[in-house]
């Protein structure tokens, strides 16, 4: 009796469930001279199809997945103070973090790469973005020179060739245990903010930005927009969740 799990072909006997597993071998096979059955040729060009649709499928909700997870930004004014804080209870690393993605407005990545040679007594942090791979510079205000000056005094790095930020294994902190202290900070100073990550430093300093801006805000989103990298104001605006604001404003003016 034959095996019904089995798909034949010419002089070749194929199990069902390797047509799911390897699709782009039998793709390969199907279109050799051996196979001479048009009517199964269409049936794994299906499966095919259907496989490589499945795939997409779950890149999709991947996708949303991620999109949907998004970072918010502190006040200001409890960024100023979480940096204060944190350098009186002994933790400059942290401190400079929070500064220093406050006021540089740089990816965490970017922030992770700096070493101490780059921004101790600097007036200015040229540097090459790791995603963009566009040449930024950045003016380091005296208050800010200042903090960097006693995060370093305190800190005792090795040399000044040393990444700013090293763990207690004397390597880089990693992204994903940044954003591990940064759920630990927000529950120990009580935080208001529903998502604090590594972003928000950078969405920090956006809003800061345009907060202060007054009647150039205008003008302050368009240069956010090039600090940024976005291709349009609107991406800017939805990016430091000025869009919804405005949205939501528009119920404010209803009334009975």
């Amino acid at each position: 009796m034959k095996n019904q799990n089995l798909t034949k072909f010419p002089n070749l006997h194929i199990p069902l469930f390797l047509i799911f597993i390897v699709p782009e071998k039998i793709f390969t096979l199907w279109r050799s001279e051996r196979f001479t059955d048009y009517q199964t040729i269409a049936k794994i060009d299906n499966l095919e199809t259907i496989t490589n649709h499945s795939k997409q499928t779950k890149l999709n909700i991947m996708s949303r997945r991620y999109s949907s997870t998004t970072a918010d930004y502190l006040e200001w004014s409890d960024a100023m103070l979480l940096i204060r804080k944190l350098m009186d209870d002994n933790n400059p690393k942290m401190s400079l973090l929070v500064a220093i993605g406050c006021f540089f407005g740089l990816r965490i990545s970017d922030i992770l790469s700096l070493r101490w040679s780059q921004i101790l007594d600097k007036n200015e942090l040229t540097i090459i973005e790791g995603k963009t791979k566009k040449r930024r510079t950045i003016r380091i205000n005296p208050q800010l020179q200042e903090h960097i000056k006693e995060c370093y005094e305190k800190i005792h790095p090795v040399s000044l060739n040393s990444h700013i930020l090293l763990s207690q294994k004397h390597s880089v902190f990693s992204i994903q245990r940044i954003n591990v202290i940064l759920k630990q900070l927000k529950k120990r100073y009580k935080l208001k903010i529903n998502h604090f990550s590594c972003h928000s430093f950078r969405k920090t300093f956006g809003r800061q930005v345009y907060n202060t801006s007054g009647e150039n805000s205008e003008m302050a989103l368009v240069k956010l927009m090039e600090i940024f990298n976005h291709s349009s104001v609107a991406i800017t605006k939805r990016y430091l969740g000025l869009r919804q604001e405005e949205i939501l404003e528009v119920y404010d003016t209803l009334g009975f």
